[in-house]
């Protein structure tokens, strides 16, 4: 039901649909226990190693990035230890990226997440993670790295949000 609210809810935003307000019981008072990094661009990464100094508690996951040495040193001249980040290049796509960490993160019993990606690039974020993450009970936390780049094109959250969808329902 979360997935299928998401996909509403986003289709709502991304074409200016009237929706209804969620109802909202009582907010949420949990705490993200993970970073998740989608990879796409090497200051995703760099963002990333700053603002987990300042969550030093938390693992760091890094989806199909930048390649592996180049991760290592930027989380490494940032002063995070190396324990606490897990370097995955499965992921293709943004779908993959939350398809293949989804499981990551269950392994872990992570309910909660920050989602660290670039501005232009959240909205399509958003539509996937809330169909992915939150059929399995994960909660997101947007981090937006701003950026001159132009937002991407709503079709391309549609899609992959279908994508997601499909995903759900076949399990592939």
């Amino acid at each position: 039901m979360t997935a299928l609210s998401g996909l509403i809810g986003s289709g709502c935003m991304i074409f200016g649909l009237p929706c209804l307000p969620p109802i909202i019981a009582s907010p949420s008072t949990r705490e993200p226990q993970a970073i998740l990094v989608l990879g796409g661009s090497p200051s995703r990464e760099k963002f990333a190693a700053q603002f987990a100094l300042q969550h030093p508690q938390l693992p760091i996951f890094v989806s199909s990035g930048s390649p592996e040495e180049y991760a290592k040193y930027v989380f490494d001249r940032a002063g995070v230890d190396r324990s606490r980040i897990h370097l995955d290049y499965r992921a293709v796509d943004t779908v993959s990226n939350f398809t293949i960490m989804v499981k990551e993160l269950q392994k872990r019993n992570i309910t909660d997440v920050y989602v660290i990606t670039s501005d232009f690039h959240m909205p399509r974020a958003l539509v996937i993670g809330k169909i992915v993450l939150g059929s399995r009970g994960i909660e997101m936390y947007p981090v937006t790295i701003p950026s001159s780049i132009k937002s991407e094109s709503p079709t391309k959250s549609l899609r992959d949000g279908l994508r997601s969808v499909f995903w759900l329902v076949t399990g592939s």
